[in-house]
């Protein structure tokens, strides 16, 4: 089954959030993986992001998102010390408003055999402009200082036939998204982590709260 974002339930105001994606193939070798990605394997070691992202300056790119994301701790941070990251990848995308402005979205993923890592950021974006917008059970927070909202994102499953070749659709399980200011003063700009398992077994808070508070420090632009 493979897990994605559910699209409708992104908010309207909300379009540089990428969808979601975590892969897990079920005795089916050689999965494609969408995005653009150097793809490490768990029979040689842990993953390894890709080097091939251009520099872009004054932002932060999405390589360096992926080398802050996939850390050696990361697998403990997650409640799941026995396991090393199996893909870690950046992809460099963008946005186009009413105006016809594009807004850069870089993002990174790492995926375990339990978990998947997912973080985007934003130059421009408030947490104060996105309060209230996100799911029935989102809660303020302030993590390092800064504030946040912690909220939830209900996921499709993707089932696939191999042997009528036809692809289905339904509930998946949840992810639990962390969106925090890049400031104290939330004066602009913003990082989203997010995590989700790759069963229907819901994501724990606190291993997201772990994350957020050991990787955000290591992200260019961070205050």
């Amino acid at each position: 089954m493979v897990d994605v974002d559910d699209p409708a339930s992104e908010r309207d105001r909300r379009p540089w959030v990428q969808a979601l994606v975590a892969v897990l193939v079920l005795g089916v070798p050689g999965a494609l993986l969408a995005q653009t990605a150097l793809h490490g394997s768990s029979d040689s070691g842990p993953a390894t992001c890709s080097s091939d992202d251009k520099p872009v300056s004054k932002r932060v790119s999405a390589a360096q998102l992926c080398k802050a994301l996939n850390r050696s701790d990361l697998p403990t941070l997650l409640g799941t010390p026995q396991e090393q990251a199996e893909t870690a990848y950046g992809s460099e995308s963008s946005f186009k408003d009413a105006d016809g402005k594009k807004t850069p979205t870089p993002d990174a993923e790492v995926s375990l055999k339990t978990y998947s890592v997912k973080l985007w950021a934003s130059d421009h974006l408030r947490v104060g402009e996105f309060s209230g917008l996100f799911s029935s059970d989102e809660e303020s927070k302030t993590i390092l200082g800064h504030p946040a909202v912690l909220y939830s994102g209900q996921t499709i499953g993707l089932k696939i036939n191999l042997g009528d070749n036809k692809i289905g659709t339904g509930p998946g399980g949840i992810a639990r998204h962390l969106l925090v200011a890049r400031d104290a003063k939330d004066g602009g700009g913003s990082f989203e982590i997010a995590i989700w398992r790759q069963d229907d077994v819901p994501p724990d808070d606190t291993a997201l709260l772990r994350v957020a508070e050991r990787v955000l420090p290591t992200v260019p632009g961070w205050t």
